[in-house]
């Protein structure tokens, strides 16, 4: 790893969820819920939006398969990424191509194994549930505790999801950064959103 691999600094995370679930979170009463689900693309964590306000208030209002929250909401984080599997940097997806050939030739020395693969959900085509993805991740984790290199405290990517921007874009209309939080002690403190409030204009 190079000596960029530390994010400096702090950022804000966004997570869209049920009201109550926000309010206990921010309030100390439970903590935020580590997701081990095999179908979460950047493997098992803390998921948040990367300073994207608008982006988890629509998961939040219009969350994926179909269940609706009774009161949808928004936690924010401060966030200090600390030694991050950054997948827009080239060492790093150099070492998930690694980690996929690993998981791969391990599944080939099992009898009847194969590698999951990425699935749509109903009425999408950005392939949502991200089996192999997750398994990849978590593989390269394995690997690294098995080296006896320091272990990842966040993962980062970029997620091309939605429609055409307009007609020929590069770009989507659901595009953003998302990040996966490992450590629990990179989540500085939590906090419920504010809205915007006009500055008062100064007096004569």
């Amino acid at each position: 790893m190079g000596i960029y691999s530390t994010k400096s600094g702090l950022i804000l995370g966004f997570h869209g969820c049920e009201r109550e679930v926000r309010d206990k979170i921010v309030f100390g009463h439970e903590p935020m819920r580590h997701k081990d689900n095999a179908y979460d693309w950047l493997g098992f964590g803390d998921y948040f939006w990367e300073g994207n306000l608008a982006r988890a208030w629509d998961f939040a209002q219009n969350p994926p398969g179909g269940k609706k929250y009774k009161e949808p909401a928004v936690l924010g984080a401060v966030i200090d990424l600390g030694l991050c599997l950054d997948l827009l940097e080239t060492e790093h997806i150099l070492l998930v191509r690694h980690s996929y050939n690993a998981a791969k030739a391990a599944l080939e020395n099992i009898e009847e194994s194969k590698l999951p693969v990425n699935k749509n959900v109903a009425g999408s085509s950005d392939r949502l549930l991200r089996y192999l993805d997750c398994l990849v991740i978590e593989t390269l984790h394995k690997l690294r505790s098995r080296a006896g290199n320091p272990q990842f405290d966040s993962v980062r990517g970029m997620f091309d999801e939605g429609k055409e921007l307009y007609p020929g874009a590069g770009f989507k209309d659901k595009n953003h950064i998302q990040i996966c939080i490992r450590n629990p002690n990179c989540i500085k403190g939590f906090f419920i959103p504010r809205n915007e409030v006009e500055w008062p204009s100064p007096t004569s």
